[in-house]
């Protein structure tokens, strides 16, 4: 990804807070620049699997475009299109009074990361949040995290993808685990925490419990 690839990204020091600020502010010139566009005049190039990607924020409103996109995600029901919202966080030690405190601070301030599957809906929802300047990259054209980048901004990065033919709606077994020899209608899956939900009996009462796809197998 350009604008945050080599100056804002290989920089970054956790004890430096105005050289990471410093940064940030040089990064946030080009992605000011980015003008929101609609899903009618601008259709996306189509991600087939989750990646991590960064959004340009006005100054003070990471915290607030975080919650509103998570809002949006829950009443639009999209958990298996848009996994993550996080604000990267750093700790930096502060002395006050002759007292030091660590204290937790924005690594990047006015930058936003999700974790989203690329397509028309999830790239409409996160550029018509209120607070959201645009995504970093190219024209109107989110430019995915590298792994590189997502281990120097704290983004856990799974160790294995696991490649199993499942849908809403399946019958499935619990093969092992807590919940072995379970049955179950699969009414969610989250493809970047590779799990399924789906709904067992305990003590009579229907709960809702997520599992690990490497758990489980298609009746």
């Amino acid at each position: 990804m350009s604008e945050i690839n080599e100056e804002a990204v290989d920089n970054v020091e956790v004890d430096n807070t105005d050289a990471v600020n410093a940064e940030a502010e040089n990064v946030s010139e080009n992605a000011e620049t980015v003008e929101k566009t609609t899903p009618t005049s601008f259709k996306q190039v189509e991600d087939t699997e989750p990646h991590w990607y960064v959004v340009h924020t006005y100054s003070g409103y990471e915290n607030k475009v975080k919650a509103d996109i998570e809002k949006t995600i829950e009443n639009r029901k999209l958990q298996g299109q848009m996994l993550e919202v996080m604000v990267p966080l750093q700790d930096v030690v502060e002395t006050k009074n002759g007292v030091k405190k660590t204290v937790s601070k924005k690594m990047f301030p006015g930058y936003v990361l999700v974790h989203m599957i690329k397509n028309d809906v999830t790239w409409y929802v996160v550029r018509n949040t209120r607070g959201v300047t645009g995504f970093v990259g190219p024209g109107s054209e989110p430019v995915p995290l590298t792994e590189a980048e997502m281990k120097k901004l704290g983004v856990k990065i799974p160790n294995q993808v696991i490649d199993i033919d499942v849908e809403l709606g399946d019958y499935i077994k619990v093969v092992s685990g807590a919940w072995e020899g379970t049955d179950g209608k699969i009414k969610d899956i989250n493809a970047g925490k590779q799990t399924v939900t789906i709904d067992v009996d305990i003590f009579g009462r229907t709960t809702s419990v997520e599992i690990s796809l490497t758990d489980i197998e298609k009746l």
